[in-house]
């Protein structure tokens, strides 16, 4: 077999396309604008900085190392972007990271670690906006933790025993909306309201309005509760078992026989007062009111009988205060937030969640975010590029759309002055 060379040619012809659509979207003016001002001196840009490590991502690496092993020789001559090395990108990562928080908790002794840092995530929300998502109605806002596990120099035992963090993030369809990164010791139940405060607030100020809000049992809180219900037009929250729960629902008598799958369930509904006893020591009874709770039980196998109920079922139950909906659909509304584990596998594989660069709580909060915005820019990409190329669909994942799309062989020409791109392939693209 002979072998004939030619130089230049870059193997992700198709990234050229991506680095377009972000100039287009003036991503590099949004970057300068709200990112600390960088020295005339300076060779590389914030546009050549997160142009060159989203693209690692956009090509199928999976760590910041990949930009010099097996990027840069290829992009090198990419008249769209310079690249940098990885230890020059890591470097402005550290400079973006802020002292993290302290906090301690009434009747606790352990201190929590939690990273704040408000000026990426209103940066997150910026981009956002300029891909339109200010623009749609409705919103439901999802909120919840994750375990990362990670044994870097700062890390923490977590409740599965297990050194990393547990970052808590609000999402809006398949955007990530808010990051806010803690200790592994800080599960998610642990100071909710101070996170979830502070993520209203900042999404109030960037005008994003939230029709509805969902939750894990975690969110089952009294003060949060009240904090969602003047935030939200609607909520839901899944409510945890506990004795006037099993009370109130062992009064139920109208049980509606349904179908799960394969298993037989029933549901009810009732209207209940929750945290009575909690209002009652914190002097706050004014601020009890009632909402509408629904019921699923299912037959359990082992026939253990429940103390409360007297019957041999796993209830779950879900609080809101929606009563327009039927109690069917609250309960699959509710359940539509299981995709939420979706995109924590997204991030964690796709965008390099489990693969986090630094040994300090606060660096990594950076590189979670700026992961966070590569992964809300893919998710327009992909949903814009579907429209232009009949090979792609909008559901991809990061992997599908660089075999269908990103590794294309390509090179750019410069003929009568002017820089073109050329194709090695069939790829009808409607530009």
């Amino acid at each position: 077999m002979k072998v004939l060379k030619s130089s230049h040619i870059n193997p992700f012809g198709g990234l050229n396309f991506v680095l377009e659509e972000f100039n287009s979207l003036s991503i590099d003016k949004i970057l300068k604008e709200n990112l600390p001002l960088l020295s005339a001196q300076t060779k590389y840009s914030w546009k050549d900085i997160l142009y060159s490590f989203w693209s690692i991502y956009f090509c199928g690496g999976d760590c910041i190392e990949d930009l010099s092993g097996n990027l840069k020789h290829h992009l090198s001559n990419n008249p769209l972007v310079r690249i940098p090395s990885p230890d020059r990108v890591l470097d402005r990562f550290k400079e973006l990271s802020i002292p993290k928080d302290i906090f301690s908790v009434p009747r606790g002794t352990s201190l929590h670690q939690f990273s704040l840092h408000r000026e990426l995530n209103e940066l997150n929300l910026k981009i956002l906006k300029k891909l339109g998502l200010s623009k749609q109605h409705k919103h439901v806002l999802d909120y919840d933790n994750t375990i990362l596990f990670t044994n870097k120099a700062d890390s923490t035992r977590s409740y599965k025993k297990e050194f990393g963090y547990c970052p808590g993030v609000g999402i809006i369809g398949n955007n990530i909306v808010y990051v806010e990164n803690r200790n592994g010791n800080s599960d998610a139940k642990t100071l909710q309201f101070e996170t979830l405060t502070r993520m209203f607030t900042l999404l109030e100020e960037q005008k994003i309005s939230i029709d509805s809000f969902r939750a894990d049992g975690a969110s089952y809180q009294f003060d949060i509760v009240n904090l969602v219900a003047t935030k939200v037009n609607t909520f839901y929250l899944r409510a945890v078992m506990s004795g006037a729960l099993a009370q109130s629902i062992s009064q139920i008598s109208n049980w509606d026989q349904i179908q799960l799958g394969s298993e037989t369930a029933y549901r009810a509904e009732i209207a209940y007062t929750p945290f009575t006893n909690i209002a009652q020591k914190k002097k706050q009874k004014h601020k009890l009111k009632e909402y509408r709770l629904v019921i699923t039980k299912v037959k359990r196998n082992d026939n253990q009988i429940n103390a409360f109920t007297n019957e041999a079922y796993n209830y779950s139950a879900v609080l809101t205060n929606d009563w327009k909906k039927n109690k069917n659909e609250v309960a699959e509304f509710y359940n539509q937030r299981g995709a939420i584990e979706k995109e924590f596998d997204v991030l964690k594989n796709d965008f390099g969640w489990n693969n986090l660069p630094f040994s300090k709580l606060e660096q990594n909060t950076v590189f979670l975010l700026f992961t966070a915005i590569c992964r809300n820019l893919y998710q327009y990409i992909i949903t814009q590029f579907s429209n232009r190329f009949e090979q792609l669909k909008s559901t991809f994942r990061i992997k599908k759309f660089i075999f269908r799309f990103i590794a294309i062989p390509a090179k750019w020409i410069k003929t009568a002055r002017e820089q073109k791109l050329r194709i090695y392939g069939n790829i009808y693209f409607k530009t």
